[in-house]
């Protein structure tokens, strides 16, 4: 999942999906840059990470 720091994905929760340019990925957190600002997903909600297409 590392080699996706730096490019566009989208990750995927139950509730919605977020797109944005992949910062880090913590221990509890992934944390996303996106057009409007700052996106932190808690890591027990997320579905499934991909990189965009």
């Amino acid at each position: 999942m590392q080699e996706l720091t730096g490019r566009e994905v989208e990750v995927f929760t139950f509730e919605t999906v977020y797109r944005g340019i992949l910062i880090e990925i913590g221990l509890n957190e992934v944390h996303l840059k996106s057009e409007s600002g700052w996106i932190v997903v808690p890591v027990e909600k997320i579905v499934e990470i991909r990189e965009a297409e």
